[in-house]
């Protein structure tokens, strides 16, 4: 029988790496707009089959930002039904005094979805709805959840994908220390490359369209 297959996308860490790897290399720009479950279903062995891909995120406080984060996401749900799922934290807003001029600098942090995973990985595991973790995260602070995981359930299976461009020496020493590591997904840019959505992704009255700052960063002169 089959294992099934959960992944669990860290949103922030995931468009942040992505983000990163633009700057380097502008051939990663068009994997902004990306099928999440038709990329992860690309990692799966020949005895696997997805169960879900869960996305972690929080709504930005930039209404442009808002904007082009609810295309990607309604496209994916709207093309995936429900084997994409989406679990909301929030953004606050953090205060800081400037170094420099001692000013007061204001700057959004997200919150929750380090304990969102945590919670949704081990409830998974509990109820039997999973038979691998696939985690898409490169934050320390999820390897309690993990750890967690071997222990209590020693027939769950747990993998972890570094997003492109993020990785963590504590994971990875983590992983070594139970005979396994991570995905680099930073040299795997061509599955990335084959699980792009088309510009306009149309099901029955509804579309969802690529944000125009995304296509524009496509063009080589938009680096």
């Amino acid at each position: 029988m089959a294992k099934r297959v959960t992944f669990y996308i860290d949103g922030f860490n995931f468009y942040f790496g992505l983000k990163r790897s633009r700057k380097a290399d502008n051939a990663w720009a068009a994997c902004y707009w990306i099928d999440m479950v038709k990329l992860c279903e690309s990692f799966l062995g020949p005895d696997q089959v997805l169960e879900k891909v869960i996305y972690f995120t929080a709504s930005p406080l930039s209404p442009q930002k808002n904007s082009r984060q609810s295309a990607f996401l309604n496209a994916n749900r709207l093309i995936n039904g429900t084997r994409f799922e989406i679990v909301r934290g929030k953004y606050m807003e953090k205060h800081y005094e400037c170094p420099y001029c001692k000013g007061n600098i204001s700057r959004p942090e997200e919150k929750k979805t380090d304990v969102n995973i945590s919670v949704r990985m081990i409830e998974d595991c509990v109820c039997k709805k999973t038979d691998v973790v696939s985690l898409v995260s490169a934050d320390t602070d999820l390897i309690p959840p993990l750890d967690m995981i071997r222990r209590n359930f020693p027939a769950i299976k747990l993998k972890v994908y570094f997003p492109p461009s993020s990785s963590s020496l504590d994971i990875k020493d983590n992983l070594l220390r139970h005979h396994s590591k991570p995905v680099h997904m930073h040299k795997n840019l061509r599955r990335f490359q084959q699980a792009v959505m088309p510009d306009n992704i149309i099901v029955g009255s509804l579309t969802y369209t690529i944000p125009p700052k995304w296509k524009a960063w496509q063009s080589p002169n938009n680096t």
